[in-house]
C-alpha cells in the first residue's frame, strides 16, 4: 500500500491558480495510474485527472480540460496539478489517488472505483 500526502491547497482569488503536489512514499511498481479527485461540499466525490505513471498520457474531467494540466516527476515520486483559471465550482477538497494495474485503462480512468490508495485530502477554495 502507497502513502499519499497531498499539499498545495490553500485559498485563491476567482481566475487564480494553485499548483498541487502529491507526494508518494512506497513502490509505485504495482500500480499503473495516478488521479487527483474532489470532492465539494455536498456533492459526490468526482474524478478530476489521472495520468499513466509509465507513458505520462493524462487524461481530464471535461470542465478542467482546458485549465488545468497534471504531471509526474517518477524521480521524486511526485504528481502535480497545475490549476489555472480557477472558478468558484473548483472549491472542494482535492485527494490523490493510486490505481493499481488490474484495473489498467488506455487511457486511465478516473473513476473511484479504479483506485484503492487515497491521500488525506487538501482544501481549495476559490472565493473573493
Amino acid at each position: 500500500q502507497l502513502q499519499l500526502v497531498e499539499s498545495g491547497g490553500g485559498l485563491v482569488q476567482p481566475g487564480g491558480s494553485l499548483k498541487l503536489s502529491c507526494a508518494v512514499t512506497g513502490s509505485t511498481s504495482g500500480y499503473y495510474a495516478m488521479a487527483w479527485f474532489r470532492r465539494a461540499p455536498g456533492k459526490e466525490r468526482e474524478g478530476v485527472s489521472c495520468i499513466s505513471i509509465s507513458s505520462g498520457f493524462p487524461n481530464y474531467l471535461e470542465s478542467v480540460r482546458d485549465r488545468f494540466k497534471i504531471r509526474r516527476n517518477n524521480a521524486n515520486n511526485t504528481v502535480y496539478l497545475q490549476m489555472n483559471s480557477l472558478k468558484t465550482d473548483d472549491t472542494a477538497v482535492y485527494y490523490c489517488a493510486a490505481a493499481p494495474w488490474s484495473s489498467m485503462s488506455v487511457p486511465c480512468k478516473i473513476d473511484s472505483d479504479s483506485y484503492n490508495s487515497w491521500g488525506q485530502g487538501t482544501q481549495v477554495t476559490v472565493s473573493s
